[in-house]
């Protein structure tokens, strides 16, 4: 008997664990949805690609392969259930559900739509910082290949 119920609570204790894992990773779901992540995953593969071909204009007769290529490994629907894992491996459940409320609100709603924009002047703001000091990133290069 005693085992009997051994098992019992084990069993029990198993499936609370699995519908506390299911409902963390709705809360995470959930997250990723108010922040519109399949939009903004979508526009920063596109800006990626864009910046990619304006880079080395060789590669644009290839744009659209890489576009399904692209949409094939890199598209919300393949990587959704990765990023759901993500956020739930990062942030507890109640932690997902204070972010969830947050973006919720007008603030929150202001932040998700300018996250795009942000993340692109950012992009853009690394890439002219990169591209007015190229030459000295190349002097160390050189000088890094020339030692004995």
């Amino acid at each position: 008997m005693k085992l009997l119920f051994v098992a019992l609570f084990a069993l029990a204790a198993s499936t609370q664990a699995r519908a506390d894992s299911a409902s963390h990773r709705r809360a995470a779901e959930s997250v990723l949805e108010l922040m519109d992540m399949e939009t903004v995953l979508a526009q920063a593969v596109d800006q990626t690609l864009k910046a990619q071909i304006q880079a080395n204009p060789a590669i644009a007769p290839y744009e659209q392969q890489m576009r399904a290529f692209f949409a094939k490994y890199m598209s919300w629907a393949s990587l959704k259930s990765d990023f759901v894992t993500i956020y739930a491996n990062e942030f507890t459940e109640d932690e997902l559900n204070q972010i969830a409320a947050f973006y919720r609100t007008p603030v929150g709603r202001k932040a998700v739509q300018k996250l795009p924009v942000l993340l692109a002047q950012g992009a853009a703001l690394g890439s002219q910082r990169v591209q007015d000091h190229l030459p000295e990133l190349r002097a160390a290069l050189m000088k890094a290949t020339n030692k004995p």
